[in-house]
């Protein structure tokens, strides 16, 4: 089966924002689950991630041990599938490297200089987007050579605000940095519960931080069982078993 991925026209290098679909997982995996932490079959998963690196054009597919943090790694060679660092995000200069991060509801964000050669990749849930790993991917792109103005960002497939349900802590986290951003929350459909728009949340973030392009998808992962894997799905369900898309940017 061919993978079925969304691109951006914000990014001009090769990219995929992965849906769940054309990969060998079975049930409940099905199909595509990337994830090498899942307790899917290994060798689905790896065969899976080789259809993405393939269909990439790229030479090696790296992934991290994301832990919803602001750390970035700067990619200078490649590593073992399973061996990232903890980490939530990764830059690099280097031509045929994909840089890939899985979600399943958290806002994957794609990153590219087209002057400077210079890409980057980041998982963004809320605590990582509040930590600000953003932030920390488009300094470490500035680090290798990259030029703000030059940076294209792109959101992916992550949870929408008509989706997202959260609880009064969430709110006073976000408030604690900016009170400002009391905007990004709409009143819950339960009370005591707000909507939070997380990747609306993104996107100002990296306006603050001044890049020169910004696109955002706009495709809520919950809403979609067919093309997506959602982790808040899976817990409205009772729980079980839970793959993860694959988003991945190359040079």
């Amino acid at each position: 089966m061919t993978p079925e991925f969304l691109t951006s026209p914000t990014i001009a290098a090769r990219h995929a924002f992965f849906t769940r679909r054309g990969g060998v997982s079975a049930p409940p995996y099905d199909s595509f689950n990337c994830s090498t932490s899942s307790a899917d079959d290994p060798d689905a998963v790896a065969a899976n991630r080789e259809a993405a690196r393939t269909a990439l054009g790229a030479t090696a597919l790296l992934g991290l041990s994301q832990v919803h943090g602001a750390v970035v790694i700067t990619v200078t060679e490649p590593w073992p599938a399973g061996a990232g660092a903890k980490a939530d995000a990764m830059v690099t200069a280097i031509p045929g490297l994909a840089l890939g991060i899985v979600t399943a509801d958290c806002a994957p964000v794609l990153f590219h200089d087209q002057v400077a050669g210079i890409i980057g990749a980041a998982h963004a849930g809320w605590r990582g987007a509040l930590a600000g790993v953003l932030d920390a991917t488009i300094a470490a792109m500035v680090k290798l050579g990259a030029r703000r103005a030059n940076i294209a960002a792109a959101i992916g497939p992550c949870i929408a605000q008509p989706s997202y349900e959260v609880g009064a802590d969430l709110l006073a986290a976000i408030l604690t940095r900016d009170p400002d951003d009391a905007r990004f929350f709409a009143p819950g459909h339960r009370q005591g519960h707000l909507q939070f728009d997380l990747p609306g949340y993104c996107a100002h973030r990296l306006a603050q931080a001044e890049i020169g392009a910004i696109a955002d998808l706009a495709t809520d992962t919950l809403a979609d069982p067919e093309r997506f894997y959602s982790h808040r799905r899976r817990t409205l369900a009772g729980g079980g078993a839970i793959g993860h898309m694959l988003s991945a940017i190359t040079l």
